[in-house]
Order: structure tokens, then sequence, then C-alpha cells
């Protein structure tokens, strides 16, 4: 039997009030973030890290001094494995972070020693984007290489319309939408984190994926005539990043005197930007500016549907001897977006 290493990749979290300004560092002075070169890169990455650091401990604060990203997600691959040995595949699935720990050196260090015949790489980033799975992709593969791990890989780049995804997400709406109909005809913002539009300009897939992903969620919820848009948050720096961006949103939403749900699409765990942000600050602003009814629709997180849909990936990709698939074991994405992994495929 195939002996699999299934390695889910996310961003982190800090662990503690002190990792917050390294945490922090590591995630500007990714090249895939603040494109410029170095030493530059660094040095920027260390002035935004100190100036930040304050405000994000404060964020961080409100979840008891740090990030409850990685106890979701270790919740998720254990039920992921769970599922996977249920069905009688011999896996084992790790967890690598981007920007803090584990992350990929420890992880790909733990993956050889459990000495797999295959790695499958699985972002919980189910929307493709240079700046999340490209990342974490490209130092995956230098870790891999330190280590001496030498097993062939398979990455699943992307999963945006998969039937699993989908249907978990429709399942967590349905529940709040009926509250939310006691307060006038609910309008869902479906949320993702934003993007400098030069990125996306750039050929960056993102935009793209994350606008099928709210259109396969509308046609799964069948509700007829559903007011809903997409939208980004998150916006950091002064460059000008794509829109609509959900603060605005809320605004119109307390112009148009409609009750709302945010739907966080492009994030799978609960953290800092659904729990802080959407639950606490976006909640805030919705009084504020006159909404009615707002509502924070949760992350798919262990939701069964998404758990299955998630091992029908690792299956899909262990099957096929192509080193990089979307949900479909091919190609989700059409031509002319440079950004996309398997654009140099086709």
């Amino acid at each position: 039997m195939q002996r699999v290493a299934v390695v889910l990749f996310n961003l982190g979290g800090p662990d503690s009030p002190e990792a917050v300004r390294p945490f922090l560092f590591n995630l500007f002075a990714d090249p895939a973030i603040i494109r410029i070169p170095n030493p530059f890169r660094t040095i920027l990455a260390s002035f935004i890290s100190g100036r930040r650091a304050k405000a994000a401990k404060a964020i961080y604060a409100e979840l008891g001094g740090k990030s409850p990203l990685l106890e979701n997600t270790e919740a998720q691959a254990a039920a992921l494995e769970s599922v996977l040995r249920g069905e009688g595949m011999e896996a084992k699935v790790f967890i690598a972070m981007r920007y803090w720990n584990p992350m990929s050196a420890e992880t790909a260090a733990r993956v050889k020693d459990y000495a797999p015949d295959l790695v499958v790489l699985l972002p919980l980033y189910p929307q493709f984007s240079t700046t999340t799975t490209g990342s974490s992709d490209r130092v995956w593969r230098e870790a891999a290489k330190t280590v001496g791990l030498t097993a062939p890989t398979r990455l699943v780049c992307c999963y945006p319309t998969q039937a699993g995804f989908i249907d978990a997400s429709a399942a967590v709406i349905r529940p709040l939408y009926e509250q939310a109909k006691a307060h006038g005809k609910p309008r869902v913002l479906f949320s993702a984190h934003g993007l400098p539009k030069k990125v996306v300009a750039g050929g960056d897939p993102y935009q793209w994926q994350c606008e099928r992903t709210a259109e396969s969620i509308v046609a799964a919820l069948g509700i007829d005539d559903l007011d809903w848009i997409n939208c980004y948050q998150s916006r950091v720096g002064p460059l000008e990043w794509i829109g609509p961006s959900t603060d605005e949103e809320i605004r119109r939403a307390g112009q148009d005197g409609v009750p709302i749900l945010v739907a966080p699409i492009a994030f799978v765990s609960e953290h800092s930007e659904t729990l802080v942000e959407i639950e606490i600050e976006y909640r805030h602003l919705a009084k504020e500016v006159g909404v009615p009814w707002f509502g924070r629709v949760p992350t798919v997180g262990v939701e069964p549907a998404f758990i299955d849909g998630l091992a029908r990936l690792v299956r899909l990709s262990a099957g096929t001897k192509a080193p990089i698939c979307a949900q479909n074991g091919g190609k989700v994405c059409p031509e002319g977006f440079s950004g996309c992994p398997q654009q140099a495929r086709t």
C-alpha cells in the first residue's frame, strides 16, 4: 500500500504576544508579499513589523494573546487523517505554516522521518494566489531539498468550486440567512482577503477564482433572487487594492437598510480576520452605519462536507502523475493568468 504524507499549507499566526513582531516580519519579508529586492525588502519588513506590532498585539489580545489558527488547523488535519485512514489509505497529515511555527523546515524533516512513498501538498487556501499557495509551495520545495526529502510530490493548486467546499459553505450560511430574514431581505457579503491591484494585474488568478467561488455558493444555496456581492477585506499599506472593500459594502448596506451576512470564502479556519476583523470590527461598523442585523458566517472548519472534499482532493492527486493539479485533476484557470502554476503546461 502506498504510504502518503499530506502536508496542509496555512498562513500561521503568533503563539504569544512576543511572537507578534517576528511573525509580522516573516510576513512582510516574503518576496511574494513585498515585491522589491533585498536588502530593501528586509529593511522595509523590519520597519513595517515594528510599526504594526502594537496594533497587531491589540488584535490578538482579543483572542487571548495568540492566534487560534494552529489549533484549528490541527483539528482539520486530524479530521482529514481520520477520513483517509477510514477509506483504507495509509496516510499521515502534517501541517506547514508559512510565517510561524510549525514552518516548512521543521515539517519537511518530520515528513522525511515518516518515509512516505508520496507527498501531497494541500493548501488550506481554496483559491490559488502567488502570495499564498505559490509562496508556500516555493518555501516547501526549498525545505524539502535542504533536508533531503526526495519522495515524489504532488501539489493541489486550488479548489475554488470543489463540491465539498461549496456544499459546506452553503451549509453554514443557510441557518444565519434564515435568522436574517426576520429583519428584511438579507444581503450576503462574500468576503475574501484582498490583494493589491498590481498583483492581480500581473496575472494572479486569485480574484477570478474568488468570483467563481461566490457564484458556486450562490448556485448551491438555491435562494431565489439572492442579494449578494463579492468583496475584499484586510487592506494594508498605500497601494490600491481590489474591490469593492467589505467595509464599503457594509456602509452601503446601512444606507440601504438591509440585514447582512458576512461569509468568509477564502478563509477555511477561524483566525484574526474572522474572529476580530469581521466579528468585532465589522459588527461595530455595521451598528454604527445603521445596518439592522449583522451576522458573521463561520468558516467551514471541520464541516464533514469540507473534510470529505479535502479527502477527495488527496485521492485525486495521489492517483495522478501530474505534479500539479486543480480540483478537477487538471487546470481551472482560463488562458491569460501568468500567475497560474499550470500556465506553462498549456
